[in-house]
């Protein structure tokens, strides 16, 4: 092993998972009775991406939905309840101080749960940036948002994900991270036209699958 890859740090990610009934509402029209069952497959594309990542030591869910809870734990997540129930964030440092409770020497990342199209070796070159800041974060596609957030390990884990989360990642000092080549981990879907962008690039199975069925992409009513 080389002397840089003993110096760049592995990583725990946490992910927070809505509870299904509450998710996706943006797309309650173009979903219909999908819904829940697109928001769904997108997790558990993106988990599944995210556990194939070399970088990544473990996968920390944060939901307390029992479907994708054990839906997502059956692929090799760990799966933590919110226990603070006081919203994204807290959500956030909660499966983080998890993460730093057992395995203090890796990196802790906060990633979306809404990358259907992630791959595993651009998510590996984020990691890589990333291992070089106190800490960073990805912008979302559409330059507003935040996909990714990281902290090295012994620095503080204080994600400031929700609305304007770039501008408040910046104003943190954070170092935003804009490689070329990671479309896939700044594609997050809220949207009809997320979700196309999503298909282009190629998303996961379970995503494409559902996808399939919304008549607002050209499946039979």
């Amino acid at each position: 092993m080389s002397t840089a890859e003993r110096s760049t740090p592995r990583w725990s990610l946490v992910v927070p998972v809505k509870v299904l009934a509450r998710a996706k509402t943006r797309m309650s029209e173009a979903a219909g009775r999908h819904r829940e069952a697109l928001a769904l497959a997108v997790a558990t594309d993106t988990v599944a991406a995210a556990l194939r990542c070399d970088r990544v030591s473990r996968v920390i869910v944060v939901t307390d939905d029992p479907v994708p809870a054990a839906e997502l734990a059956a692929l090799g997540a760990l799966v933590v309840p919110d226990e603070p129930d006081a919203g994204l964030n807290p959500a956030l440092v909660h499966g983080a101080s998890r993460s730093r409770e057992s395995a203090p020497e890796t990196g802790v990342g906060a990633i979306s749960a809404d990358l259907p199209a992630l791959r595993p070796g651009e998510l590996g070159r984020v990691l890589d940036a990333a291992s070089r800041s106190p800490e960073a974060f990805v912008p979302d596609a559409a330059g507003v948002g935040t996909t990714l957030y990281t902290a090295r390990p012994g620095v503080p884990f204080s994600p400031a994900f929700g609305g304007d989360s770039r501008a408040a990642h910046r104003a943190r000092g954070a170092r935003e991270l804009l490689l070329d080549g990671i479309d896939s981990v700044r594609r997050d879907v809220d949207t009809l036209d997320d979700l196309r962008a999503a298909l282009t690039l190629g998303t996961g199975p379970r995503t494409a699958a559902v996808a399939e069925l919304l008549p607002a992409l050209g499946a039979p009513a």
